[in-house]
């Protein structure tokens, strides 16, 4: 059984056991989050869509750590002109676990 589910402005696909990187919850290590935006609901041969929304079913999860990625570097100039400008980024994420699909 898979769900698509929208987290932080995202669409992801996930099935029971899939780790994923969403954008950073306020939510510490260890605990558990539900996900009820749910947009589709496979489930082998039948698929739920909604519209916008699914209303029942729910993802169940487990927060595995808060993070932040890899450095990305930004770096501006004007040629000729003396202006440079380097800048440097880390995006948090936070790294789940889904537990199961709940369908109701």
């Amino acid at each position: 059984m898979t769900a698509i589910i929208v987290t932080g402005g995202k669409q992801y696909k996930v099935a029971e056991g899939d780790t994923l990187f969403i954008e950073k919850l306020p939510v510490e290590a260890g605990d558990s989050v539900t996900f009820d935006q749910i947009l589709a609901v496979i489930d082998g041969e039948t698929a739920t869509f909604g519209a916008p929304v699914v209303a029942g079913p729910k993802v169940e999860a487990s927060v595995v750590k808060n993070g932040r990625g890899k450095k990305i570097r930004i770096f501006k100039y004007k040629p000729k002109k003396g202006y440079r400008k380097r800048q440097g980024h880390r995006q948090p994420y936070t790294k789940v676990t889904i537990g199961k699909i709940v369908v109701a």
